[in-house]
């Protein structure tokens, strides 16, 4: 059933993810990612794995986290179903705001929610970086602009 379960999400996932690199303009992509609805299953599911994988050994283990009793905890199937999940929330709550930014400061961002995707934190210095060298780069006015709307 875990695995059941960590297809589901690796799935649910997806369409939020191609509407954002694929069709970023389109009025419904820009409804679906103002809306935090997309998070409430993989947030539920997230919910019911940590509190399936909690054992008092790993409760202990967790409050004084040393990495080799985090790598025995996600040994464990369920932790690490969990993890993963904790991972998919987290870079597409990322990922989502960097597809908003892009779009309220006209940044382009396929490139760092591409990167996102597979290594969240890659993509989020890509887009800081992005946004960095548009800003130095930019003309004048152009600068103005973006930083009237930061």
């Amino acid at each position: 059933m875990i695995a059941q379960l960590f297809n589901i999400a690796n799935i649910f996932v997806l369409p939020f993810w191609l509407l954002m690199i694929v069709l970023p303009n389109w009025g419904v992509t820009r409804k679906v990612m103002t809306s935090y609805l997309a998070f409430i299953p993989l947030v539920g599911l997230y919910l019911y794995l940590f509190i399936s994988s909690i054992t008092p050994e790993s409760a202990a283990a967790l409050s004084n986290p040393q990495v080799a009793d985090i790598a025995r905890f996600f040994a464990d199937e369920t932790a690490a179903a969990t993890g993963w999940v904790h991972f998919l929330v987290m870079d597409l709550f990322v990922g989502r705001y960097i597809y908003l930014e892009g779009q309220r400061t006209d940044t382009w961002t396929v490139h760092s929610l591409l990167l996102c995707l597979f290594a969240g934190p890659m993509g989020l210095l890509s887009h800081i970086v992005t946004v960095w060298i548009t800003q130095r780069f930019a003309s004048p006015a152009e600068s103005d602009a973006a930083t009237l709307q930061t």
